[in-house]
């Protein structure tokens, strides 16, 4: 089947039909600096939502699964705050980020249940509420088509640049947009990390549809970047669609709802990689694909070992091509090879074959390519069909730096 041509356009959030947003500073954080971040769609819709995999989870993160469950996969907003994780903070953290949905649920005329909450930043400190119940209803009075920029700024807290998208395709006759914004830069591993990451779309779509379609989308974009290997109590991802577009609701197993799939998931990989390449002290952004594998949860393994292990991404940095510690971390992966099949490329220049080395001339041409910014390292293990990737950065003084002086 021919896909159907996917365009970017401008807007981020709020370029789907019937979305307004906004962002203001409420005085979580330092004078100047955005804080509170609300997005609303004009009429209630399917919300899909994934989570992070962390055990010590944010009460952000049990209040968004339960109002996914009441509210029966159907949603209205997002409200996020950054420079305060609400993480740790027992009960109390718990009702704060009630209160935070009441406020916006109050302000917007909703069901509390159809508001989901979203917290970044330090973690163990309580909210302070006085600034958000201040803080809220001038968030609400702002809400327009072009508040979009403003809500992911809102968002940010190490993060360089703010992160969105927008992209819009053609189906069975309806144009259908999907919008988002995202925040990340360190604490990023596969399974989501660190991040938030909020969608947005006009198409219509039941909820279970659109959950299945999430899951699919991040396991080819969120799931497939790391910075430093960390995984945090915050991690979110959520899309709300309110059915603007008109189109009739896309169902499995159809050629329209394959269009949506591939329109989201490029709308999510886009966001990935924003996150990667504005990584705390990223100086190198590298793909890491495994080729030939047994499986795909194979490939998928060493591939993340490879993209994670520090003496790799330290080499990265160092821009020192020393391809030994990539068969290292090929060989702890977990999972059975035979050595004398791997094969290893950098931008396609071989420097392993059979498991051995092609030698200086081969290194000597891989060392130019350990220069770029964004280069590819192919890994074929020469056991089957199955290939799996990642993406990942450097890790460089900078973000020893940034990380040493978090809270300060």
């Amino acid at each position: 089947m021919k896909q159907t041509p996917i365009h970017k356009i401008p807007g981020g959030i709020t370029a789907p039909r019937g979305f307004l947003a906004a962002g203001l500073h409420a005085g979580i954080k330092k004078p100047s600096l955005l804080d509170l971040a609300l997005v609303a769609s004009e009429q209630p819709g399917p919300v899909a939502g994934l989570f992070t995999t962390n055990q010590v989870v944010a009460a952000p993160v049990v209040l968004d699964r339960l109002h996914l469950t009441q509210g029966q996969g159907m949603g209205r907003a997002f409200i996020v705050n950054s420079g305060n994780a609400n993480a740790c903070t027992g009960a109390q953290g718990l009702a704060d980020a009630k209160e935070m949905a009441t406020l916006a649920a109050q302000c917007l005329g909703v069901p509390v249940r159809s508001i989901f909450v979203g917290s970044t930043g330090v973690i163990g400190q309580f909210l302070p509420m006085l600034a958000i119940r201040q803080g809220v209803p001038r968030l609400a009075l702002r809400l327009r088509r072009s508040g979009g920029h403003e809500a992911a700024k809102a968002i940010l807290t190490t993060d360089l640049k703010a992160k969105e998208v927008a992209l819009r395709t053609r189906i069975a006759g309806h144009v259908v947009t999907v919008g988002g914004m995202a925040k990340g830069s360190g604490m990023i591993h596969p399974n989501m990390a660190t991040m938030l990451a909020y969608l947005t779309t006009d198409a219509a779509i039941a909820p279970p549809v659109l959950q299945r379609a999430l899951r699919a989308a991040a396991e080819t974009s969120f799931n497939c970047i790391s910075v430093d290997g960390d995984t945090s109590t915050n991690d979110t991802v959520l899309c709300l669609a309110n059915g603007l577009a008109g189109n009739a609701p896309f169902r499995d197993g159809t050629k329209e709802l394959a269009s949506f799939q591939a329109l989201l998931s490029e709308a999510c990989r886009a966001l990935a990689m924003h996150i990667c390449r504005d990584g705390e002290g990223v100086t190198k952004i590298v793909q890491v694909l495994v080729t030939g594998a047994r499986s795909p949860s194979d490939a998928k393994a060493v591939a993340n070992t490879v993209g994670t292990s520090c003496l790799v991404k330290t080499a990265f940095f160092g821009e020192d091509a020393n391809w030994g510690r990539i068969m290292a971390a090929v060989g702890r992966a977990g999972v059975r090879i035979k050595p004398e099949r791997i094969g290893l490329a950098i931008e396609g220049v071989p420097i392993v074959k059979q498991g051995v080395s092609l030698g200086r001339a081969a290194e000597r041409a891989i060392e130019k390519l350990f220069r770029r910014r964004e280069f590819r390292i192919v890994i074929d293990l020469g056991l089957g069909s199955a290939q799996g990737a990642i993406w990942t950065t450097d890790l460089s003084y900078e973000y020893v730096r940034i990380n040493a002086s978090y809270r300060s």
